[in-house]
């Protein structure tokens, strides 16, 4: 073929070949079971490389690799048990925990997300930063530290900014925003119930963070939860003039079987501080673990539960099945749900 001056021409302007460029999908590791919920929410499971050792929700979460494992084996322990455990894990390590540092070299993530508010809880954001040092490319670690309810719907926001989902975390966080406002409306003009919530029973510990902002706006009254405060130790006999008119038994990491069997444990010293609750059929275990301890999505479906059993009459299209139950001491065989 003859290349004439205008075929030339003609190729120069043609446009330039298309570069390809490989570009990197983020890559997340939670150790924080409250953040594993918030990035399925979010819509971003394809980007989850790895989870802690108590993330347990969504299930399909649980095919994931874990990076984090206790220094010692919960299963079968009483929360009297678990709690000289971690005293003394503490004690010798100063760390409940510890992360699969090979693991975690081997999956390279670019974001961690961890917590600061509780040692004791879940991985703390200071063993993450730790053990990030060991990486060649440093990740960032995000520390999702929330107190209260708002905390926790910025904490969405927050996850969805870090990882490329702004719109969607913001959008999560309004939904769930509007679920609790809604339960807080149906009950504004409702009397409201005094109660005692705990949430730990050897020793006897009352919640805090956001836990007596969720009883709050479900229309009771927190007779020992500080709202954005620690959730606190309190002697049994500091208890036994509190007679509320409703017990809620929502030991921090327990599904509803562990906590009527704990609950069960403490049984006299139960009924010595709520006599009346316990007698009016108004004393309740509920699924501390999934609706109430974790900083995530799930807090609005707890904010329901409590509107639905402190007042029953305003919430009647609110499954409580698998959720809360009604508890009575030394009964023979679990009760049914309540509702």
């Amino acid at each position: 073929m003859t290349v004439t001056v205008m075929t030339v021409k003609r190729l120069a302007e043609l446009p330039p070949e298309p570069k390809e460029y490989i570009i990197r999908t983020m890559r997340i590791a939670s150790l924080l079971a409250s953040a594993t919920e918030i990035v399925y929410e979010l819509g971003l499971s394809h980007q989850l490389v790895a989870i802690s050792h108590e993330c347990d929700y969504p299930p399909e979460a649980l095919q994931k690799p874990r990076l984090s494992r206790p220094r010692f084996d919960p299963t079968g322990l009483t929360s009297g048990g678990i709690d000289a455990a971690v005293r003394e894990s503490m004690a010798r390590h100063s760390s409940v925990y510890e992360i699969d540092t090979e693991l975690l070299l081997a999956l390279e993530p670019d974001l961690i997300l961890a917590q600061a508010v509780c040692e004791v809880c879940a991985v703390p954001t200071s063993l993450a930063e730790t053990v990030s040092q060991l990486m060649g490319r440093r990740p960032r670690i995000l520390s999702l530290d929330a107190h209260t309810l708002g905390d926790i719907l910025d904490a969405v926001v927050m996850v969805g900014d870090a990882a490329g989902a702004a719109q969607r975390g913001r959008s999560v966080a309004a939904g769930l925003r509007a679920r609790m406002a809604a339960v807080q409306a149906r009950v504004e003009r409702s009397p409201r119930p005094r109660v005692l919530a705990i949430e730990w029973l050897e020793p006897a510990f009352v919640p805090g963070h956001w836990t007596p902002e969720m009883i709050e706006m479900a229309g009771g009254v927190d007779l020992f939860g500080r709202e954005a405060q620690p959730s606190r130790e309190m002697a049994w006999e500091e208890l036994s003039g509190a007679d509320p008119d409703v017990l809620l038994i929502m030991p921090c990491g327990y599904g509803l079987a562990q906590s009527r069997a704990d609950a069960d444990r403490q049984a006299d010293r139960l009924l010595a501080i709520a006599p009346r609750a316990v007698e009016s059929g108004r004393a309740y275990v509920v699924d501390g673990s999934s609706y109430f301890n974790r900083s995530g999505p799930r807090v609005a479906a707890g904010v329901e539960i409590l509107g639905a059993l402190l007042h029953p009459d305003r919430f009647p299209d609110v499954d409580l099945e698998s959720k809360a139950e009604l508890w009575e001491p030394k009964a023979a065989h679990p009760s049914s749900a309540v509702g």
